[in-house]
């Protein structure tokens, strides 16, 4: 009986190297690593311990009775809190559930030809470098983390950067720059370019603040404060106000000044808030939809007062069928500024620029997406995103994007081809404030390697 504890705790410790093996890429590394050299002296120990006991066995076969039954408890005791304590340390590997932090990115370069500029258009395009990216990810525990960080020729920015909560399997809790919940999510559209929303700060803009998500099968919930934008407001410490990934507003445009040109009446957003709500369908084995409306709403601060107040809302759909996504939105923002002014100016990708003060947007896009086994291809997705910004305070000409294109999935490279034609639309020879009648062309490649 004595012999089968040993064997028992024996075993136990030899099965330790086991679990931990199976939980190794969840674990810290510290803390296995204190596990480890846990267990390899207590396997040490139960060697000693093996040995010891051989040794009483010799004594005891020729001892009195009663010196076996003085020997026999304090055996006894031993092998079972041995055998105990291999069984915590077991336990305790399998609760270190900690998955690594991982770190991926992206590589990109990119082809460009542009109807509207004649240099560009007589060398037939130009190919840069676009961008490297790292990104990380990962949860230890119930916390999360997830940033990533970019560098353009011309600029590096924080894309997003945040640290999160699972509180319950439904609900989430993020604090950092994160993403503002607003209408179609994860993008309002399918191209390289995004939509029209993108350049006025409606599509994937990150600012800093706290969000709390709800996700189950049928519903969508985000609720949203931001302090500020990413880049901390108009009395943040960033010396460029335009080095950003995504658009928000800076300053105000005053009388006299260029559609470009750098801001002479700060003002950005603070105390804000975000509300999204998504109900979602299976409606078959084929299909499923969702419908839901978004809100923002905040202030507007010159980095002492606050000079005005800002909203903005949507209503959005989503239709699956097969292969095919169908995606619909409208939406509609009011910069209402206490101060006179022709434009509130944006910055991002290192540039200024103008959007009126209040205007609606419309998008409706389509994709169907092929798997294919064409060597390393093995999906395209084609796709039409159509963009229309109405009814512009202070502004007559509308602005218009569509985007023509397809994009490539070869293993760890995917590639954008867009036609793009548009009017008054930022990178397409335009400007949200512009008040062209023609529409540019531009053909564009992004080419993008993601680990």
């Amino acid at each position: 009986m004595k012999l089968k504890i040993i064997a028992v705790s024996v075993a136990a410790a030899l099965m330790v190297p086991t679990a931990l093996a199976q939980n190794t890429e969840r674990s810290s590394a510290e803390e296995l690593q204190q596990l480890l050299n846990q267990i390899e002296q207590l396997k040490q120990r139960v060697l000693d311990l093996e040995q010891r006991v051989a040794q009483e066995q010799n004594v005891s076969e020729s001892a009195t009775e009663e010196q076996e039954e003085e020997l026999a408890p304090r055996r006894e005791v031993r092998s079972s809190a041995l055998a105990a304590r291999v069984e915590r340390l077991e336990e305790d590997v399998e609760n270190a559930e900690n998955d690594p932090i991982r770190i991926g990115g992206a590589v990109r370069t990119q082809y460009v030809w542009e109807d509207y500029n004649d240099p560009i258009k007589d060398r037939g395009g130009d190919f840069d470098f676009d961008l490297i990216r790292i990104d990380y990810s990962g949860e230890i525990g119930d916390v999360v983390l997830s940033a990533q960080y970019r560098w353009f020729q011309y600029m590096d920015v924080v894309q997003h950067a945040w640290v999160g909560y699972n509180f319950t399997d439904n609900w989430q809790g993020q604090l950092g720059v994160t993403k503002v919940p607003f209408g179609n999510t994860p993008y309002n559209s399918n191209s390289y370019f995004f939509s029209s929303n993108f350049y006025v700060g409606l599509e994937d803009d990150h600012d800093m603040g706290a969000k709390m998500r709800y996700r189950d099968a049928d519903w969508d919930f985000d609720i949203a404060f931001f302090k500020s934008d990413e880049l901390g407001g108009a009395d943040g410490l960033a010396t460029n106000k335009s080095d950003r990934y995504a658009y928000d507003a800076v300053g105000l445009r005053v009388a006299g000044e260029g559609i470009y040109d750098d801001p002479a009446a700060l003002a950005a957003e603070t105390n804000s808030w975000a509300l999204r709500g998504v109900r979602k369908w299976t409606l078959d084995e084929l299909s499923s939809a969702e419908f839901g409306a978004s809100l923002q709403w905040g202030d507007m601060n010159d980095g002492i007062d606050n000079v005005g107040e800002r909203s903005a809302w949507a209503v959005h759909g989503l239709y699956n069928y097969d292969r095919w996504t169908f995606m619909g939105q409208v939406a509609q923002y009011d910069y209402d500024m206490d101060v006179p002014d022709i434009g509130i100016v944006v910055g991002a990708y290192n540039y200024f620029d103008t959007i009126p003060s209040k205007a609606t947007l419309y998008t409706a896009n389509i994709a169907y997406s092929m798997p294919v086994k064409w060597g390393p291809v093995t999906n395209l997705t084609f796709y039409n995103d159509f963009s229309l910004m109405t009814d512009k305070r202070l502004y007559t000409e509308d602005t218009l994007m569509n985007v023509l294109g397809f994009a490539v999935a070869a293993g760890g490279l995917y590639t954008y081809f867009d036609l793009v034609t548009a009017r008054n639309q930022p990178f397409v020879g335009g400007s949200m404030s512009g008040d062209a009648k023609d529409t540019n062309t531009r053909f564009n490649i992004n080419i993008g390697y993601y680990f």
